[in-house]
């Protein structure tokens, strides 16, 4: 079949117009993409004024954040600082001529750990107190010396002085040793013990010196002054012996008031009526 036999299907042909397709968005779908991106550039507007409102109010830096400052030596922390978890440094130092420091609701403890994470050293200062515990406990001045030492074996004051200042005095339970024991300037100084002896003893003598008061010994049952291997002296103006039992003497020796001191074989003292001679031996009932 020819052109010219099929002119209706030419003319159906050219009477029907192109159609045209539309790529894109439109309509309720572009509005909702332009809301979402509107939304997504407030978003990241609001994110960064609080990203940049966080670092002002932080204080972030090249050399740290806010108080804290990172330098060569390690950190530096400027102000109060609070932990809520545990600090591991090698070293804690405050500023030159700045006090340090450590402030805790309950308590402060420092733990001395070994190898095998046992405790070996530990102070804590708590509410109740300060309590300390380890092999050894030294004290010492600026200069180096020993002021104050404690372990299992002995306590060492090594201060020149020690000075008890509570109105009981001081209290020991077994013996003590020291060199000098003397009462602060005007104040006695009195030695007791109450329901057991008191016993004082030294290799080269023991020395009782008042300079400006009395020295009086009271006991409830017997005094001894005991000297091995030498002698014991009473040198004084006056020695006065009171309540010394009194020897009876014969009704032929007249009454008088002169009296000579005898001293039995176990060493009891009495009074005896002085005579021409000794009038020892005619009282010796007293040392019956």
């Amino acid at each position: 079949m020819t052109q010219e036999q099929c002119p209706h299907r030419n003319n159906v042909q050219s009477s029907e117009k192109p159609h045209v397709y539309k790529v894109g968005i439109y309509g309720w779908r572009k509005r909702c993409l332009y809301f979402f991106v509107l939304l997504l550039m407030i978003l990241i507007l609001v994110n960064l004024a609080l990203t940049i409102w966080i670092l002002k109010v932080m204080n972030f830096t090249i050399e740290g954040m806010g108080t804290l400052r990172i330098t060569q030596k390690g950190l530096k922390l400027e102000g109060d600082s609070e932990f809520l978890q545990p600090l591991y440094a090698k070293e804690i130092q405050s500023r030159p001529g700045n006090p340090l420091f450590l402030q805790s609701s309950k308590n402060v403890s420092v733990n001395i750990l070994d190898g095998k994470n046992q405790l070996l050293t530990q102070l804590v200062a708590g509410s109740h107190g300060v309590r300390a515990r380890g092999k050894m406990l030294e004290v010492k001045s600026n200069a180096g010396k020993l002021l104050f030492s404690a372990d299992d074996q002995e306590v060492v004051v090594g201060a020149e002085r020690l000075r008890v200042m509570g109105a009981e005095g001081a209290v020991f339970s077994n013996s003590v040793e020291t060199p000098h024991v003397r009462a602060e300037p005007f104040k006695e100084l009195r030695l007791e013990s109450p329901t057991r002896s008191l016993s004082m003893e030294a290799p080269k003598g023991v020395q009782i010196l008042a300079e400006a008061g009395d020295i009086q010994a009271t006991c409830r049952s017997n005094l001894l002054l005991e000297s091995k291997d030498g002698e014991i002296t009473l040198d004084a103006k006056k020695i006065k012996l009171l309540r010394l039992p009194e020897g009876k003497a014969s009704s032929s020796v007249s009454r008088q008031t002169v009296f000579e001191v005898c001293v039995c074989p176990n060493g009891k003292l009495f009074l005896s009526q002085a005579g021409t001679g000794s009038t020892c031996q005619i009282n010796n009932n007293v040392c019956l």
